[in-house]
Formats: structure tokens, C-alpha cells, sequence
């Protein structure tokens, strides 16, 4: 399986701006679904739908309660499946993470790191982070290797943060 982040036009089947009940159904394609807080659209709690496959999960932010606003893909666990996570020909989960922040710059794109374990590229509108909840392989800099999450969202979804670095 392969998906692509095509930011900020959504990823591979779950274009943003999809529908609340599109997303359920695509993801339930996906493996197990569970959604959050059905509906619900304030700035503390909103919906979220959840895909979780056997070897990795995607969160699907519904900010609005009704349509896709952002997608959360987490790495890809070992497993029978093939699973490749893409931007731009690049294999985000299996690159070592400061080598893609390399990439990234090189490509042109504004990579900002304005918090521990955390990457943004503004404008574009991708969210990386080093936070894993179990035991991965290290860095040398004592933070995992590679990045655990990738989210993508709307063209300004990290913009606020220009402002910040």
C-alpha cells in the first residue's frame, strides 16, 4: 500500500474538504474505524475519525464537524503489508528525520522547528514529530530517528507559526 501527502490537497483517497461521512466510509475500508466527539466543532474538542489498520493509523481531523480539514498519518508498523508513506518521491517513514528536514530545505520549502521533537512547513501545511509512545530505534541526538507522525492540512493550517521562529 502506498499513501501519498499531496498538502495541502489532502492525502492518497481523502482530499480535503471531503465529507464527515465520506471519510468514515473510506476509512472504514482502511481497518477499524472510531470516531470522537461525532460532530462536535469547538476549539477545545472536535470530531475526529480514526483508521486504525493493523500496522499503522490515520487521524482524521474534522475540525468543523462536518468536513476533512487535516490528516494525521502515523509510521507504518512492521508487517505482511508493504506500507510506504510518499511526499514528493520521498519515503517520509523511512527516512531518518534530519535528513528529510534536509530534503525539505533543499526543495525550497520553509521547514521551522520551533519546539522539541517538532517540524512544521508553513504554507504548504505539513506537521512532523519525533514523540513516540514506545521503544524506537535512537538518533544520536537521543530523539527517535525517525519521524512517528506526519500531518498535512490546509495551505495556511501552520502559517500562524511564521511569526513564531
Amino acid at each position: 500500500m502506498e499513501i501519498e501527502l499531496d498538502p495541502p490537497n489532502g492525502i492518497t483517497g481523502f482530499p480535503l474538504g471531503m465529507p464527515a461521512e465520506a471519510v468514515k466510509s473510506a476509512a472504514g475500508e482502511l481497518g477499524t474505524i472510531k470516531v470522537q466527539d461525532e460532530g462536535r466543532a469547538s476549539q477545545f474538542s472536535y470530531m475526529k475519525v480514526l483508521a486504525l489498520h493493523a500496522q499503522f493509523e490515520i487521524v482524521f481531523h474534522i475540525e468543523d464537524g462536518k468536513t476533512l480539514i487535516a490528516a494525521e498519518v502515523w509510521i507504518p508498523r512492521p508487517g505482511p503489508e508493504d506500507i510506504t508513506v510518499r511526499f514528493r518521491g520521498i519515503d517520509l517513514f523511512h527516512t531518518p528525520a534530519l535528513q528529510l528536514v534536509e530534503q525539505l530545505a533543499a526543495m525550497g520549502l520553509t521547514v521551522l522547528h520551533n519546539e522539541p521533537s517538532y517540524w512544521t512547513v508553513p504554507r504548504l501545511s505539513l506537521g512532523f514529530t519525533r514523540v513516540a509512545g514506545h521503544e524506537v530505534p535512537l538518533d544520536a541526538d537521543g530523539e527517535p530517528l525517525y519521524f512517528q507522525a506526519i500531518l498535512t492540512g490546509p495551505a495556511d493550517y501552520y502559517d500562524y507559526m511564521l511569526g513564531a521562529s
